[in-house]
């Protein structure tokens, strides 16, 4: 049993786009496919799949994407928010990653969303992590 998913999940993704991964599986729950819609749309992976299997609980495949020459659209992908330290922000504190380059994924009332769409539906939450 996995004491925090969502860590496991951004460790994933970070070490198969280091090595040059095509996907990636990481067990399924509905954060984690939060997570992969909001990398999806944003355009830092190309897509992801939830496959069934045995347990019950699915597999999520994620494919990754990567830029021309070969390096990986996400440089870097970290964990924010701790199962020992949460971390919420109101929409007027939620931070600017890059200055707007990258991304940061806010768990809202709303769903998962991105800091830019949680500003401009004045929307805090939890922020669960930063990509860039």
């Amino acid at each position: 049993m996995l004491s925090d998913p969502i860590a496991d999940m951004l460790t994933r993704i970070r070490n198969a786009s280091r090595v040059g991964k095509e996907t990636v599986n990481i067990r399924a729950s509905k954060i984690c496919l939060g997570i992969a819609s909001v990398l999806k749309d944003e355009g830092f992976v190309k897509d992801y799949d939830k496959i069934d299997d045995t347990t019950g609980q699915g597999i999520l495949r994620i494919s990754l994407k990567y830029a021309i020459d070969g390096s990986p659209v996400i440089s870097s992908i970290q964990r924010e928010s701790k199962p020992g330290k949460r971390v919420y922000s109101s929409a007027g504190q939620l931070p600017h990653v890059l200055g707007g380059m990258g991304i940061s994924i806010v768990s809202t009332s709303k769903g998962m969303m991105t800091d830019k769409n949680c500003r401009s539906a004045n929307l805090g939450g939890e922020v669960i992590c930063t990509v860039s």
